[in-house]
């Protein structure tokens, strides 16, 4: 029986990825806080811009951590992606990482159906089944590897289904879907290890909450979309 669910699940799911773009075109704007031991650190802030079969998604990040009133980890990231239907076209962030500059430069080659990445941490191909990794998109939920928006590198995951949970944010109750993201290779060293709890909206199509641990307690909360 737990097989059989699995199985309607999985269709459900990579049935409901074909029509991806189109569960965005409500949304102008998604607001993400970031916490850290409960406490807000900063914004996630994505805006969507609609033309004809067009749509552009424009990101900003930034942060701050700080111990007994020092900064000691700083973020301010900037990035857009551009979409023609389903279709990623070009990604393009700059970062600004504790005073070190990083960067992506990403467009679809549509000769030989790939990507081609120019970035700090990696330059060279990548195959269309990959996702940017940014947390305004489900469909990071549907894939086997996804490229960091910050530095271009491509990581492969895995994503289990935990459960159907009810969530509560900002005096609402949401009724979401609890997943597992982590990295397929867990040898890798920690701190560049994917290791995410994700709750998603379906009825909204949305990622909700995203929360993991390093250095400390974080959590990435919708708090207002439009």
């Amino acid at each position: 029986m737990r097989i059989f669910l699995l199985f309607i699940f999985i269709i459900t799911y990579s049935f409901n990825s074909n029509a991806h773009m189109a569960h965005y075109n409500k949304f102008n704007k998604i607001e993400m806080e970031i916490l850290r031991n409960g406490e807000v650190i900063g914004y996630n802030y994505y805006f969507f811009k609609k033309d004809s079969d067009n749509t552009t998604v424009t990101n900003q990040l930034k942060f701050t951590v700080k111990l007994f009133g020092t900064t000691i980890f700083e973020v301010e990231s900037y990035g857009e992606e551009k979409y023609n239907k389903d279709k990623l076209i070009s990604f393009n962030s700059k970062t600004r990482q504790n005073k070190k500059n990083k960067y992506v430069d990403l467009k679809f080659n549509e000769k030989e159906n790939r990507y081609e990445i120019k970035g700090s941490s990696y330059t060279g191909k990548a195959t269309t089944e990959n996702v940017v990794g940014n947390w305004w998109s489900h469909k990071i939920l549907q894939t086997n590897s996804q490229i960091s928006p910050i530095s271009g590198s491509i990581k492969e995951q895995v994503v289990t289904f935990i459960g159907k949970e009810k969530i509560k944010l900002y005096e609402k109750t949401y009724e979401v879907e609890h997943f597992k993201l982590t990295s397929k290779d867990m040898s890798i060293p920690k701190d560049k290890r994917l290791n995410f709890d994700i709750w998603f909206d379906k009825k909204n199509a949305l990622i909700l909450k995203v929360a993991y641990s390093r250095m400390g307690k974080w959590e990435y909360r919708v708090k207002k979309f439009e």
